[in-house]
């Protein structure tokens, strides 16, 4: 996953600096320095964001497995 997620932002940030690009009628590959920074924030972006909805799962878990636990406390025993 970690890599499919990298590829996919760095195609997110690339085509987000050639969109730019035809937006203003320049060269797609104007300032090529500024589509490798695309690139790399947009891997960067991708994977945090991958890495943030693992961690909301997980404390998503705990936080049933608690409200599970008290429920049980409260009505079973």
């Amino acid at each position: 996953m970690a890599m499919s997620a990298t590829v996919i932002g760095a195609l997110l940030g690339l085509g987000t600096q050639m969109y730019s690009n035809a937006l203003r009628k320049l060269p797609y590959m104007r300032h090529p320095w500024e589509h490798l920074l695309g690139m790399g924030l947009g891997a960067v972006f991708v994977n945090q964001l991958v890495n943030w909805d693992a961690q909301l799962q997980r404390d998503l878990d705990n936080m049933l497995e608690k409200a599970k636990a008290a429920n049980e406390r409260r009505y079973i025993g």
